[in-house]
C-alpha cells in the first residue's frame, strides 16, 4: 500500500513485569518472611519492538505463547504502560481484546448492546438505529430481552462480535475472535472481516490461525522472546512462524543419545517387554531417528524437501549381511511408503558378532501435514524371513504446507482441452 498515510507507529517499544519469587497467602508467612514481597524476578515482554501500519491496512500480529503478542496489543490499547518506547495513532480506536468484556451479566441483551455502544463512542441515537443490525447479525432477535446470565458462551461471543461490527472506528485491534459460535455465523463472521478489509478498515489482528494471516492480512509481523523476527509477507511470516513453533525443542543432540539398553530390568514388566521387542536372536536394534535436510535430529519436519532415516543395528552372532526396511504409516495405520535395501558394497556386507551397523535412507518429502510412524524391519541377508522387526519405531510430525484431507502432496501437470465436434 505505497505511500498511504500511517495509522499507527511504534518506536523502541519496551515493557517488563515484576514477578515475586515467593508468594504470600497468609499472616503467618508475612510475620516470618517480612521482606519476600520485595523479591521478584523480572519478565521482560518486549525488547525494542518497532514498526508501523498503514492506513487501511489489515496487519497480523503472530507468535508462539509467551512471545510478547498480546502484551503489544494491550499497550497499543492503553491497557498496558510502556516502560520505554514511543505509540502513535491517528484515528478513533476500538479494542476487542477479549470479547465479551464489559457486559453486565444483570441487564438484557438490549440494554448491553446500549450501555457499551455508548460507551465506545457511538451516541445514543446512533445506538437506537444500529441495535436491530446488532441483534440480527447476531441470530439473537428471541433473546433481546432477557439477561446475559441465561445465555451459553457461544451467544455472549455472538453478540460481542456483533456489536464489533457496529462500531465506527478508524482502528480495531482484535486478538483472537474469528472462532466464534458455529460453522453458519463463522461464514458470518468471515464475509464481514472481508467487507471491513474492502472498505479499508486499519486493523491489527492477533492470532495463532495461519491460514486467517495469509487470507486477510496485507503484512504480518512475527515475534519471539519479545522481539522481531519477521516483519513482511503473511505467507513468508507464517511460514517461518510454523518453523519457529515446531523446531522449539525437536532438534536432538546426537552426542546425548545413548544406545538403548536391551538388559531386562527388574520389577517392571512393561519395560521388559518393550526391551525384549528390540532384539532377537541375530540382531538387536540401538537407534533410530529422523534427520532434517541439514542432518540434524529432529521430531518435526516442514513439509516438502528431504526425509532422511536412520537406524543402527548391532549383530548378536556372525551374519553374512544385514538388510533394512521401513514402512512409513500416518496416525491412522495406513501405509504411506514401504521399502528395503542391503546395507554395505556387496563383497563386504558381512557383519561379525557384536559389530554395528548404521543403516540410513533418503527420500523426498510429499508427506501432508500430521502425525507419522516408521516400522522397522531387519534381516538377516538371503535368508527370505524378517529376523527383527519393530513397530513405531521412529516417530514424527511434519508441518506446514496446503491445508488439506491428502495424505501426500504431489506434482503435477494438468492439461484440459475444449472439444470443437457437435454432438
Amino acid at each position: 500500500m505505497p505511500d498511504a498515510p500511517l495509522a499507527i507507529q511504534v518506536k523502541d517499544l519496551h515493557k517488563s513485569f515484576r514477578i515475586p519469587t515467593h508468594r504470600v497467602d497468609s499472616l503467618k508467612e508475612r510475620m516470618v518472611r517480612p521482606f519476600s514481597a520485595r523479591d521478584y524476578r523480572e519478565l521482560r515482554a518486549l525488547d525494542g519492538i518497532s514498526f508501523e501500519v498503514e492506513q487501511g491496512e489489515f496487519f497480523g500480529i503472530v507468535g508462539c505463547n509467551g512471545s510478547g503478542k498480546s502484551t503489544l496489543l494491550k499497550l497499543l490499547a492503553s491497557i498496558y504502560r510502556a516502560d520505554r518506547g514511543q505509540i502513535r495513532m491517528a484515528g478513533r480506536l476500538a479494542p476487542f481484546i477479549e470479547l465479551g468484556v464489559g457486559f453486565n451479566v444483570e441487564l438484557t441483551a438490549r440494554e448491553n448492546v446500549v450501555l457499551n455502544s455508548v460507551m465506545m463512542g457511538l451516541t445514543p441515537r446512533e445506538t437506537r438505529e444500529r441495535l436491530d443490525s446488532v441483534i440480527e447479525f447476531a441470530e439473537l432477535g428471541e433473546f433481546v430481552d432477557l439477561k446475559l446470565k441465561n445465555y451459553s458462551s457461544g451467544m455472549l461471543v455472538r453478540l460481542a462480535f456483533s456489536l464489533m461490527m457496529e462500531v465506527d472506528a478508524d482502528i480495531l485491534l482484535i486478538d483472537e475472535v474469528l472462532a466464534v459460535g458455529d460453522a453458519a455465523f463463522q461464514q458470518k463472521c468471515a464475509d464481514a472481516f472481508r467487507e471491513m478489509k474492502a472498505a479499508g478498515k486499519t486493523i491489527v489482528l492477533v492470532t495463532h490461525e495461519m491460514a486467517t494471516v495469509e487470507e486477510y492480512c496485507h503484512r504480518a509481523l512475527l515475534i519471539s522472546n519479545g522481539q522481531i523476527e519477521q516483519l513482511g509477507d503473511p505467507a513468508e511470516v507464517g511460514r517461518h512462524y510454523m518453523r519457529l513453533n515446531f523446531e522449539q525443542g525437536s532438534e536432538v543432540d546426537a552426542s546425548e543419545v545413548e544406545a538403548l539398553e536391551v538388559e531386562p530390568s527388574e520389577g517392571d514388566e512393561e519395560e521388559k517387554a518393550e526391551e525384549v521387542a528390540l532384539e532377537s536372536e541375530a540382531v538387536r536394534l540401538l537407534d533410530s531417528w529422523v534427520e532434517n535436510a541439514e542432518g540434524r535430529r529432529v521430531e518435526n519436519l516442514e513439509q516438502g524437501g528431504k526425509l532422511r532415516l536412520g537406524v543402527e543395528v548391532e549383530a548378536r552372532q556372525d551374519l553374512p549381511g544385514v538388510e533394512v526396511g521401513f514402512i512409513v504409516v500416518n496416525a491412522d495405520g495406513v501405509n504411506i511408503v514401504q521399502f528395503g535395501f542391503p546395507v554395505g558394497e556387496p563383497g563386504t556386507e558381512a557383519v561379525a558378532a557384536g559389530q554395528r551397523v548404521t543403516a540410513t535412507a533418503e527420500l523426498e518429502n510429499p508427506l501432508a501435514a500430521g502425525r507419522y510412524f516408521v516400522h522397522c524391519g531387519i534381516n538377516v541377508a538371503r535368508s527370505g524371513a524378517v529376523s527383527l522387526f519393530v513397530s513405531k519405531a521412529i516417530d514424527f510430525l511434519i508441518f506446514g504446507g496446503p491445508d488439506t484431507s491428502s495424505v501426500v502432496l504431489l506434482d503435477f501437470e494438468v492439461e484440459g482441452t475444449i472439444g470443437t465436434g457437435s454432438a
